[in-house]
């Protein structure tokens, strides 16, 4: 089955949208600095686009999780394949999400965070998908709202592929 890639969102439109969300990100952590924990790996291309946005101090952390594998929805079963770095204790941390979709992998993964000791844990995305939820997340800081549809770009890939796009399309399958 070949498939093809359609733009959704141009590389302009994300852009902008990073750059409201670096502004408003900077006026609520105003006087504190901001831990990033970003989820690779998909995450990783968000995170260094809005780091570059936010002007209070900020300090970068990584975790690995994994509940999709190979296919184009999520298992529901959450595995840390790689933990954070530092610990969280105090820490105001915000957690960067390339896609928040059933809300199954968030919700577990927030949990497990606050349990850390931060001072608090809020959630940044750059794509959500509403209608796929499952398990209720709060996203605090949301790019955009997406329909139900297979994503790539921007970090986000299909099997490993597309990450490198620098829009957000959608995947079309061609029988």
């Amino acid at each position: 089955m070949a498939e093809r890639v359609e733009v959704l969102l141009t590389e302009e439109e994300v852009d902008k949208r990073i750059q409201e969300i670096g502004d408003q990100i900077s006026k609520d952590y105003a006087g504190k600095q901001v831990h990033l924990v970003c989820v690779l790996k998909g995450g990783s291309f968000f995170m260094c686009e809005l780091a570059k946005r936010i002007s209070v101090p900020v300090s970068l952390d990584f975790m690995s999780v994994s509940s999709y594998g190979g296919d184009t929805k999520s298992s529901g079963v959450v595995k840390i394949v790689k933990d954070l770095d530092e610990p969280l204790g105090g820490k105001h941390v915000l957690v960067v999400e390339d896609i928040v979709d059933s809300g199954r992998t968030l919700s577990y993964l927030l949990e497990m965070l606050k349990d850390r000791g931060p001072a608090d844990v809020k959630l940044c995305t750059l794509l959500d998908k509403p209608e796929r939820r499952v398990v209720d997340v709060k996203v605090d800081y949301t790019g955009f709202q997406i329909p139900d549809e297979f994503v790539v770009g921007y970090g986000l890939d299909y099997d490993q592929r597309y990450r490198n796009l620098p829009y957000i399309g959608v995947v079309k399958f061609d029988e």
